[in-house]
C-alpha cells in the first residue's frame, strides 16, 4: 500500500482519482480548495485537509505531517483566484510575484517547484484515470453530416492554434467561422456565449496543448459540458484522443442522444 496525496479543484474528477486510487490499494490524503471542491471527498478520501488557496505555510505543514512523497494535481481551479490574493501567505505573495507570466503552464510549474522543495513528486494522475480516455470514432447515435463534419475539421485547425498558443483549448464554429474562443472564463461560459451570437447548429472542438503535460492539466468534458450544448442547440462536440477525459460517459451520451447532438472523438 503506498499514500498518495491529491490537491482536489472542481468537478467530479477528484472523486474518480480517489476510488481508482483506493481500489487499487493505496491511501488516499486530499488537500481540497476550499470553495472548489466537493464536499463528498471526506466520504472516500482516507483524510481531507481543507485549504483556502494560498495558504502555502499551512500545506507546508501538512506535507510534512503526512510525510507526502507523491502528489497529483486533479480538478478545475478558476484561473480568477490569482486576482483575488485575500488569503494568500506571505510566501504564497512572493511566490506568485516571481512568476514571468501569470499563464497556466507558468503557475503550475511553480506549484511543482513549491512542492519539490519538501520531497513532492508531482505524478501523472492517468495511472489512475486511463479508464476515462475515450477511444476513437463516433460515440453518439447520430453522425454527422457534411456541413458537420467541414465544421469539425475546421475548428479542430483553430483550435489546435489556440491551445498552442495558450489561449484556451475549446473553440465552438458554425459554417467554418469561429463563433467564441475559450479564455480565462472556461468552457462553460464560452459554450453559453457561442449560443447566444450563433444559435441552433454551433460545433464545439476540444483539444490538448501541443505539449501538454499530464501531471498538471488535463481536459475533460462530461454531463455538464453536454448539459450546456443542448441548452444551446449545437450540433456537436469533437474532443482529441488520448489526452482527454471524459467523465460519465454515459450520461454524457444520453443527454447527447436525446438532444440530437454528434460526439466524436478525433
Amino acid at each position: 500500500m503506498k499514500k498518495v496525496g491529491l490537491i482536489a479543484g472542481e468537478g467530479t474528477l477528484p472523486m474518480e482519482f480517489v476510488r481508482s486510487a483506493r481500489k487499487s490499494g493505496d491511501t488516499v490524503v486530499v488537500f481540497a480548495l476550499q470553495g472548489m471542491a466537493s464536499s463528498q471527498l471526506e466520504e472516500e478520501a482516507d483524510k481531507v485537509y481543507w485549504l483556502k488557496i494560498g495558504q502555502y505555510r499551512k500545506f507546508a505543514f501538512l506535507l510534512i505531517k503526512e510525510r507526502i512523497r507523491r502528489m497529483a494535481l486533479v480538478g478545475k481551479v478558476r484561473k480568477n483566484v490569482i486576482y483575488d490574493d485575500g488569503t494568500y501567505d506571505k510566501e504564497a505573495r512572493a511566490s506568485l510575484k516571481s512568476l514571468r507570466n501569470k499563464e497556466d503552464y507558468s503557475i503550475l510549474e511553480e506549484v511543482t517547484r513549491h512542492l519539490g522543495r519538501f520531497g513532492v513528486e508531482v505524478i501523472d494522475g492517468m495511472q489512475y484515470l486511463s479508464h476515462l480516455l475515450p477511444d476513437k470514432g463516433i460515440l453518439s447515435r447520430g453522425t454527422p453530416d457534411k456541413r458537420v463534419e467541414e465544421d469539425i475539421r475546421f475548428g479542430y485547425d483553430i483550435a489546435r492554434k489556440l491551445a498552442g498558443m495558450d489561449i484556451g483549448q475549446t473553440v465552438v464554429v458554425k459554417d467554418k467561422t469561429v463563433v467564441a474562443v475559450e479564455a480565462m472564463e472556461g468552457t462553460d461560459a464560452t459554450i453559453a456565449r457561442a449560443g447566444d451570437i450563433a444559435g441552433q447548429g454551433c460545433v464545439m472542438v476540444k483539444v490538448s496543448r501541443p505539449n501538454q503535460d499530464l501531471r498538471w492539466d488535463v481536459p475533460t468534458v462530461g454531463p455538464d459540458t453536454m448539459t450546456g450544448l443542448s441548452a444551446g442547440r449545437f450540433s456537436a462536440l469533437a474532443i482529441e484522443s488520448g489526452k482527454m477525459f471524459l467523465i460519465d460517459k454515459e450520461k454524457l451520451i444520453k443527454i447527447a442522444d436525446a438532444n440530437d447532438i454528434v460526439v466524436k472523438v478525433l
